[in-house]
This record gives C-alpha cells, sequence and structure tokens, in this order.
C-alpha cells in the first residue's frame, strides 16, 4: 500500500521578477512502513515538496501541476489528492496534524516560546480528539516518555527556552507523532546536532516508526543519515529527479554525476583524507596580494606552542525559582581544569557534545569571558604573555592577532552595512591604512576568499550560505591573525558548499601560515581539517591525540562512543543507534575503571603513546 504518491508535481513561486519555478515534473511514491530520503544541496526543492505535502506553501508559492495523493487505514483507506485540497480548509485541517505531521528544521523557531511544551502537545491532541483536558495531559506524558524525557511528569511544565537542543527536538517529534500519524515529514530534524544527540533522536524516530507502522518523507542533505535509515532516495537538483532507487544500490553504486559528485564532497571517519573534497562549483585560484605568506619561522618551527591553557575553569551560576528555592543557585561547571596546547601553524580540532565547553574555551583564549581560574598564556616573538591580566591597548593589541568565525553567517553580519562596511570595520577599529587603502585590501580580500570584488556594494541577504561565509571568512583575515577560532564554521551548509569552504579553509591555513582551533560536531570535517584533536566533555579535556591515531585507535570511552554514533554513509556499516542511547556515554559515572576514580573524580592527562594522552586514574588513585 502507498501512503504517499506524488505525480508529475510542479511548484512556482511569484516574485517580483516574475514566476519562479522551484519544483519541476517530480514523481516518487511512499510506501506503508517505509523511510524515502529527498537529498540534495539547498535551493534543490526538498523542503517545497515537504510543505507542499503538508499543505504549508507560503502565500506566494502555488502547486502549477501534478498530484499529491493521500492514502491510510486510520483516513478509511480513500486516496484523496491533497493538491487539490484548499490548504486553509477544514478538511486538510483535519488531515494535519492527525494523519500527516511534520518535523520542522530549528525547533525554536517552530515552538512557542509562551507556552509549556506539554500545552503545546496537548493541543494538538484536543484539536483531533474530542477528549478531557487530563487524559490529553496522561497522553502527552506518554509520548515524552516515548521520545526520551527522563521525567516527563515534570518535563511538560518546562518551556522550550528551558530545554537543550536535543530535548527541543524531542518535544518537537513528541507533539509530529502524539496523534500517531500515517505519514512523517522530517525536515533536517537532526541538523546542528552533535553526533550523540542526532544518533538519539534517529533512534526514536526509528522505533516509533516501527511501533506505529507510518510512513516517513525525510528531508536532508546529509547523505550519512540516509544511508542509516532511508529506504530508498531521490537525489533532487534544481527542483528537478537526478536519481532515484533503494538506498543500498544509489550509494554504493551511483550512476548519476550529480549524486556521484555529491558523495566525493563528504567528508568521511573512516579513511584518513587522500586528496581534496570534490566541490560541485569549483573556485577560481587567487594570489595574496597585500597578504603575507607563511613565515620562515614557521617552517623551522612548526610544532612550537603558540597558545597554552593551564588548568582553566569557568563557573556560571543560574538562578533558580526564587520563589520556591530561596535564592537557590544552580551551578554549571563549563570548563574544569582545562589544560591545552595550540601549536603553531596546526589545526587543533575541539570536539564534544552540546554543553561539553568547547565555545566557552574558545571565548576565554578569545578573551570574550575571564576564566575563575587558570592561566591562558600566548607565545610570541615578543616572549610569553598572560592573557588573561590583559587589559586597555595590550588586550586591543591580543586581538588583533586572534580572530572569530561564527557558526552562523547570517546572524553574525551586520544586515544594514555593505560588505565592504563589514569587511572595512576591523580595519577602522584598528586604525589600519587610510580609506583608499582600506578599499583596495576589502577587494583584495573578497578575491582571496573566492568573491568577485565587484559585490562589494551588496548586503548580507543577496548572498548565499556559503558566501555569507566567505566574507566572515575575509572580516576574520582583515587583520592578518595569526589564529583563528572557527567555532561550528560549516554545520549549516550543504556538503558541496561545506566542500568549498573547508578546501579554501585549508588553503588559506597553507598559505598565510594560520594557526586554527577549529570546533565542530561533525567528526568527517575534523578528520579532514585537523592535525591533532581533543575531545571535551562535561568540561573537561578527556582525550588528545594525532588525528588518524584518535580515530583509529580511541581509547577513552567516551571518544569511542563519539565515533560509533557517526552515521557512515556505507549502508553497509550501520550504526547501532539502540546501544549508544542504552549507554549513555557523557556521563563520567557510567565510564569503567581506570577512566573514572573513586568518587566520580576524573584522573589526569597521561601520555599513553607518543603525543596521545588520555584522562584516566593513575597509579595509587
Amino acid at each position: 500500500m502507498r501512503t504517499l504518491s506524488i505525480r508529475h508535481l510542479s511548484v512556482a513561486f511569484r516574485l517580483p521578477t516574475g514566476r519562479t519555478e522551484a519544483v519541476s515534473d517530480v514523481s516518487f511514491d511512499v510506501e506503508k512502513g517505509k523511510t524515502i530520503a529527498l537529498v540534495g544541496e539547498t535551493g534543490s526543492g526538498k523542503s517545497t515538496i515537504g510543505n507542499a505535502v503538508m499543505g504549508l506553501l507560503p502565500k506566494n508559492g502555488e502547486i502549477t501541476h501534478g498530484e499529491i495523493l493521500f492514502q491510510s487505514a486510520q483516513y478509511g483507506g480513500v486516496q484523496i489528492d491533497l493538491a487539490k485540497l484548499p490548504p486553509d480548509g477544514a478538511q486538510f485541517r483535519a488531515l494535519r496534524g492527525r494523519h500527516l505531521s511534520m518535523i520542522f528544521q530549528e525547533p525554536v523557531s517552530a515552538l512557542s516560546p509562551l507556552h509549556t511544551i506539554g500545552d503545546q502537545i496537548s493541543e494538538v491532541i484536543r484539536l483531533h480528539e474530542q477528549v478531557p483536558q487530563k487524559t490529553a495531559l496522561e497522553q502527552t506524558c506518554r509520548m515524552l516518555e516515548q521520545v526520551g524525557f527522563a521525567d516527563a511528569k515534570n518535563a511538560h511544565r518546562l518551556y522550550p527556552f528551558e530545554l537543550s537542543g536535543g530535548l527541543r527536538q524531542r518535544a518537537m517529534i513528541a507533539m509530529a507523532m502524539v496523534c500517531r500519524p500515517a505519514l512523517l515529514v522530517a525536515d533536517e530534524p537532526t541538523t546542528a546536532l552533535d553526533v550523540t544527540v542526532q544518533a538519539q533522536i534517529l533512534h526514536t524516530i526509528t522505533e516509533l516508526k516501527a511501533e506505529l507502522g507510518m510512513s516517513v518523507l525525510l528531508i536532508t542533505h546529509d547523505l550519512g543519515i540516509v544511508s542509516q535509515i532511508a529506504d530508498r532516495v531521490v537525489v533532487l537538483h534544481r527542483g528537478r529527479v537526478m536519481e532515484a532507487g533503494p538506498c543500498t544500490a544509489a550509494l554504493t553504486a551511483p550512476r548519476h554525476p550529480y549524486l556521484k559528485g555529491l558523495l566525493a564532497a563528504v567528508p568521511s571517519v573512516d579513511h584518513a583524507p587522500a586528496a581534496r573534497l570534490q566541490s560541485l562549483k569549483p573556485v577560481a585560484e587567487t594570489e595574496n596580494g597585500y597578504f603575507r605568506k607563511a613565515t620562515p619561522s614557521l617552517a623551522a618551527a612548526p610544532g612550537r606552542p603558540l597558545i597554552d591553557l593551564r588548568g582553566v575553569s569557568k563557573t556560571y551560576r543560574a538562578r533558580s525559582d526564587a520563589m520556591f528555592e530561596n535564592d537557590a543557585e544552580t551551578v554549571t561547571r563549563a570548563m574544569d581544569g582545562v589544560s591545552l596546547t595550540l601549536n603553531e601553524g596546526e589545526c587543533l580540532g575541539l570536539v564534544g557534545e552540546s554543553g561539553s565547553g568547547k565555545t566557552t574555551l574558545c571565548r576565554a583564549v578569545m578573551r570574550a569571558l575571564v576564566p575563575d581560574s587558570g592561566e591562558i598564556v600566548l607565545h610570541g616573538d615578543d616572549g610569553p604573555i598572560s592573557v588573561v591580566s590583559l587589559e586597555g591597548t595590550a588586550l586591543k593589541t591580543y586581538r588583533r592577532r586572534i580572530q572569530y568565525v561564527f557558526q552562523d553567517p547570517y546572524s553574525s553580519l551586520n544586515p544594514r552595512m555593505t560588505v565592504r562596511d563589514i569587511i572595512r570595520e576591523p580595519l577602522d577599529i584598528h586604525r589600519v591604512c587610510g580609506r583608499s587603502e582600506q578599499t583596495a585590501r576589502v577587494a583584495e580580500l573578497l578575491r582571496l576568499v573566492g568573491l568577485n570584488p565587484n559585490c562589494m556594494n551588496r548586503y548580507p541577504h543577496a548572498f548565499s550560505g556559503g558566501q555569507r561565509q566567505r566574507i566572515c571568512l575575509a572580516r576574520a583575515l582583515a587583520l592578518e591573525p595569526e589564529i583563528l577560532m572557527l567555532d561550528e564554521p560549516v554545520s549549516s551548509l550543504d556538503v558541496s558548499v561545506q566542500a568549498q569552504i573547508l578546501n579554501l579553509m585549508k588553503d588559506l591555513k597553507d598559505r598565510l601560515g594560520l594557526t586554527y582551533l577549529f570546533v565542530s560536531h561533525n567528526l568527517g570535517v575534523i578528520r579532514y581539517m585537523a592535525d591533532r584533536v581533543a575531545v571535551m566533555v562535561a568540561g573537561r579535556i578527556v582525550e588528545v591525540a594525532p588525528t588518524d591515531t584518535l580515530f583509529e585507535r580511541p581509547t577513552h570511552p567516551y571518544t569511542k562512543a563519539l565515533l560509533a554514533a557517526v552515521p557512515s554513509v556505507d549502508p553497509a556499516k550501520k550504526a547501532d543507534f539502540a546501544a549508544l542511547c542504552e549507554h549513555p556515554s557523557s556521563d563520567p559515572d557510567q565510564w569503567p575503571a581506570p577512566f573514572t576514580a573513586f568518587g566520580g573524580t576524573q584522573g589526569p592527562l597521561i601520555e599513553t603513546n607518543p603525543n596521545h594522552f588520555v584522562a584516566m586514574a593513575g597509579p595509587g588513585d
């Protein structure tokens, strides 16, 4: 039985410049109890198809041709063409949420911040089932337990902002599945989640799919996820189907050049990178111009320590509900005695799940915050400098030497400033050269990151996600820094654009003699970029090793769990999501000896092999 049949579907959008066709003559089926994955780059039409199925196209969008045939035993087994139903009509409203449900990409924007998650999930039940409020609440708590909330009776009272990213996504899944729909549309359900939380979310969807016998239309650009949970795959490019077929056949023996290109653009954790990632849209090489090449000192001493963190700790205190707890405080240790060295000319990868302290560490090195204890030392030609004690002019000078590239390129760029002003701003703040030379530098920076200088008078909204990240890189390089802090710089980009940015970062590092601290939850990206990797959990560094050593011979149980959670593009290598969910890897009390000392105290970093350090209890602990 086919839950969904899409036949010759075309969708167009009315724009001021005319009509644009986003989806053109697309056909595929979703069988009962099966998962079909729609894959492709940003702008390929994946989400447009999902929104068309759900009747959620924007007002300027319309289905110009084709059928969306939905059939479910829950709906009486009658086949209905969703394309012909008024999206805001009573019949579609009765279907949406009850028989058709959707998990949105961004739970923060999809969940109301003014209502508890329990109220929002209960509302779905009461809209579609005539049950008392108490019964709806009981069903809500049962569903929250099913999706992995440890204390559902209390969790239903929480607001979305009180939950982590993974728990917000679980709440979204609970809302989508509480009425046990026949079809679930999952639009990028794990984007920007770390690998362990991603494994938990995928396990939840797979379990509930089997239990409820529902069909899943999965929309994603992550081919690893596709290989793990999809039965069939439909590859889209510019609104058209390039290739479709069983998942195993499509990913192991792709026929269309576009799918081959997508697979070649994915960095893998299974083997060391032997060649550059293949980008579907190559970027022309550029010369350095104003900007320095690698200096002789870097070639002479490539391993010289540049930044040293010694026992750095940072604690956050948040006030609890004072009305009931008498001004009690919740204490969170974001960094707990972190010691780490960043060597000159290297790319040090920093990995760990959300909340492990990675971004806090970067902000401490940037001096965007002051640690509670410990030392951060910069080693330069002018001798060691204590970063923690810097103030005034000395701090401003230090910040010229180290720059930050943020995770979201759109929110980190001022929408009211042109690209020229965005890149020139650091030069103005630090009074580097005159206006005419600044403009020349902006043009050279744009060429350096693969953009045409003619675009410098445009605003950020006129650029794609990959182009905006290039602008962020250009701004970070404007002051010719020694170190770049790269905080999840490609997490919001699809695989082909990601390949462009990663190749560009490698080129810039080699040509300009830069040092990178690269934060990412994507371990394939880390393997491609990093020379060494540091693994962080619960504010502590638990393992540090050369990249190949860490990926081929991990020692700490948390590191092993991270690698086990990575979805492989090879369909033959299935991840055991159930085992990962059953044994939480981020809980130090669950680690076996000698990795957890008596009383749950972590041991020091011990060199188990050359340059391979692991946190474990030493002799006599």
